[in-house]
């Protein structure tokens, strides 16, 4: 118990350092139209290299980011290198930022983003923050009114992991989504697994009465994503399609996309 507690004070202490020497870096992971396999966006996830750790996996730190209240100043630093990054990407394409818990419920989120869209001149249109069903477990006002608040700037909120928290259909109740993310958990069992299937259909049935979009994430292989395209989910996440890149990357990725040829 000494020992990893004596770890733990380690990671955060290089922690703190790593915010202050600017280690965290900002990786995106594609994602592309369900049915023409157009690039439409990416989600931007926070990566850290440490000097003499190496590569620190997000499983470690987010968590303790979370325990120790750092997780505001890497989510709000993440959404600053994010929105000057997709700033650059072709017109009508997103970008999509977690929230932690933290964050939205903070008093000061709304100044806070309307700040870094000014800095970088990304449009509020483009933005897209996903929050999570566990995070929304308090079920706090000044979450759901920071919501609203953002929404109202054009922002476009996503609820994430759905169906891995509680209560999922009193959020969906409560708050107007754009659009709902089906966690892998779901997506890695089809098409062979029965139960994932009707789920996966569920929820994309429900998401189109609701005029949500869907985007189906953790999508490995080519049978899920043509399941995905059959149930008429909008958006593709995951390994099939690309891993967490870099920037430059990203940029690569969009140009090798638009030249393929689109499928019917």
């Amino acid at each position: 118990m000494q020992e990893t507690a004596t770890r733990r004070g380690e990671l955060e202490r290089d922690l703190r350092a790593a915010l202050r020497e600017d280690e965290i870096e900002v990786h995106y992971q594609p994602q592309v139209d369900a049915r023409t396999g157009a690039f439409v966006g990416a989600e931007a996830l926070a990566r850290w290299r440490h000097p003499e750790r190496g590569v620190v996996s997000p499983g470690v730190f987010i968590p303790l980011a979370e325990e120790t209240g750092l997780i505001g100043e890497i989510g709000e630093r993440v959404l600053r290198i994010a929105c000057a990054e997709a700033v650059h990407w072709p017109d009508g394409t997103s970008l999509a930022v977690n929230l932690s818990a933290i964050q939205h419920g903070d008093a000061n989120l709304l100044q806070k983003v309307s700040r870094v869209l000014a800095e970088t001149g990304f449009y509020a249109q483009r933005l897209e923050l996903e929050v999570t069903e566990t995070a929304l477990l308090g079920d706090d006002e000044r979450t759901y009114d920071n919501l609203h608040r953002l929404r109202k700037l054009g922002i476009r909120v996503s609820l994430d992991d759905f169906g891995t928290g509680f209560s999922s259909l009193s959020h969906l109740r409560r708050f107007p989504f754009d659009k709902i993310k089906i966690d892998q958990s779901f997506v890695r069992r089809i098409p062979t697994d029965a139960d994932s299937v009707a789920i996966v259909q569920a929820v994309t049935a429900l998401a189109r009465k609701l005029r949500m979009r869907v985007t189906i994430e953790g999508v490995e292989t080519a049978e899920q994503r043509a399941f995905a395209r059959r149930e008429g989910c909008d958006q593709i996440q995951g390994y099939l399609i690309s891993r967490p890149i870099p920037s430059d990357e990203v940029r690569t990725f969009m140009t090798a996309v638009s030249d393929l040829p689109r499928s019917a």
